[in-house]
């Protein structure tokens, strides 16, 4: 019979995964190898009396099946032999005399599960068992913390070592967009303790990796860091140059959500809508779908890991990959509302500026791809790391992945526009505080089009395809700066590799008048 005839014959069982023997002379010698690698994944069959040939499975029967079974058990149940205390689910089948018995070892709350040694600690690959190398039992042993590590205390820390503009950012963006939060108008020392950002004298791990200064984080975390490369090929064997953008490192978990997520709007289908107050805002069911994708990274990597959390853009995709499992199976999560995030605090720092669920991966988000782009998400995973992948459209795969240079000419002699603010019927010229003439180059306009929050000079150099940052800033930047149409987020610190650049009031509704002439 074939496998689902054979699954047809045993009933009642949910077969996710499972591994036949025949066990003619007793227990066979590596059933324990198996037993390790279910408790070690996600649980599984292991069923007795029936012998596979390549895809025919044959019932054979076993004998004596009472002591067959009470043997089975008796040593899952020794801690001498296995490092924790497994109790299987049992079942007996009959079948024209013969006997078949089914054990479904469930995955363990403590790993790893080996017998005799930690040496003898075995995973699931594919449908067969594999010895763990040294690096997945380290993530097996570090998966014993999960969901604890985050609220711990980084003693090598004071609350000096907050990035202050990083939490003055953040505490803005929750008063903007989570107005009616109780944390808004607390004072900044009851603000830091309840979202568990510091634990007494020192940030938790938590709070270090949200809004913590850079180097303070590496003293405590090896080699922090969140990559991102765009690669232009199909394969790093493809491309030609290897990649031709590589994000540069950023302060913190915050400021990295920032910069990833500009780079990602340039390979979604971004509709131009705007609110009852008239400012520009984002609607796009693919940003939602990578959006909510990047925030699971963030929230769930292993940080201990010497693993780094990763987005790669292929030509046809969009990889997230983070060090550490998924805490279920995949089946389970998508199913279910089940929240169980490795790292709670980073996950309730995201929800409190609603920019992740309350319940669940949000997994129903992220599939909200596959009704947009017709195309399939995949989810990948093992005991070391797990990964998400979108597949790109062609429009977006065919896109120069230097800059999109679609669109008006973009170069210095680009004709000048004239913008005229105020109507009879709107507001006057006075009220929105601009001249009744402002000079915009088409690179310009593109600009304030998109330019929707903070942003790097090195996000809107990308929007125009510019990779000149000198010639960018005299001919492009400074003169929307000059006429306060924009402003820098720091402005005592020009050069601080935390600047960003936002748009003034000004800026605001030049951008709503030039999407009105659209």
């Amino acid at each position: 019979m074939n496998k689902t005839e054979l699954l047809q014959k045993l009933t009642d069982i949910e077969w996710d995964d499972f591994e036949v023997k025949s066990a003619h002379n007793g227990l066979p010698e590596n059933i324990w190898e198996t037993v390790s690698a279910f408790s070690n994944g996600s649980g599984g069959w292991i069923v007795l009396g029936i012998e596979q040939k390549g895809k025919i499975y044959e019932i054979v029967g076993v004998s004596n099946a009472e002591k067959l079974e009470q043997n089975f058990t008796t040593v899952l149940r020794n801690r001498d032999k296995f490092s924790v205390l497994i109790n299987p689910l049992c079942k007996k089948y009959h079948f024209d005399n013969k006997t078949v018995l089914a054990f479904f070892i469930p995955a363990a709350e403590q790993k790893p599960v080996y017998f005799n040694k930690l040496a003898n600690t075995f995973i699931r690959t594919g449908s067969g068992d594999q010895r763990a190398s040294k690096e997945e039992i380290n993530a097996l042993l570090r998966d014993q913390l999960f969901g604890v590590m985050s609220a711990k205390p980084a003693l090598r820390t004071t609350l000096d070592d907050i990035n202050r503009t990083t939490l003055g950012r953040y505490r803005d963006y929750m008063s903007r967009f989570n107005p009616a939060l109780p944390y808004n108008t607390m004072p900044e020392d009851e603000f830091l303790q309840r979202l568990q950002i510091v634990d007494g004298e020192h940030l938790t791990y938590g709070g270090l990796l949200f809004l913590g200064k850079n180097i303070a984080i590496n003293r405590n975390i090896s080699d922090f860091r969140v990559d991102l490369l765009e690669i232009p090929g199909r394969s790093y064997a493809e491309a030609q140059p290897r990649y031709t953008f590589r994000l540069e490192e950023q302060e913190n978990l915050w400021e990295y959500y920032f910069a990833i997520i500009e780079r990602l709007k340039r390979y979604v289908d971004m509709p131009f809508k705007m609110n009852d107050l008239g400012i520009a805002v984002e609607n796009s069911p693919q940003l939602e779908a990578l959006r909510e994708a990047l925030v699971n990274m963030l929230m769930h990597t292993d940080y201990f890991s010497v693993a780094k959390p990763r987005v790669r853009i292929f030509s046809d995709r969009i990889e997230f990959e983070n060090p550490g499992s998924f805490p279920l199976p995949i089946e389970e999560l998508l199913k279910t509302d089940v929240s169980v995030p490795r790292n709670p605090v980073i996950a309730k720092l995201f929800r409190h500026v609603k920019l992740a669920e309350n319940a669940g991966f949000g997994f129903d988000k992220i599939l909200a791809w596959e009704g947009e782009t017709h195309t399939k998400v995949n989810f990948d995973k093992s005991i070391a790391f797990s990964k998400v992948t979108f597949p790109l459209a062609k429009k977006f795969g065919d896109m120069e992945q230097t800059g999109d240079k679609s669109g008006a000419s973009r170069g210095q002699d680009t004709d000048h526009v004239t913008v005229q603010v105020g109507t009879k019927s709107g507001p006057s010229q006075d009220q929105v505080g601009i001249k009744s003439d402002i000079c915009l180059i088409d690179e310009q306009k593109c600009l304030l089009e998109q330019w929707q929050d903070e942003h790097s000079l090195l996000d809107l150099m990308s929007w125009v395809g510019r990779s000149n940052r000198t010639k960018f800033r005299q001919q492009i930047l400074t003169p929307l700066l000059e006429q306060g149409i924009a402003e820098m987020t720091i402005p005592d610190k020009p050069n601080s590799r935390l600047q960003r650049y936002r748009l003034t009031d000004k800026g605001r509704a030049l951008a709503v008048k030039i999407a009105g002439e659209k």
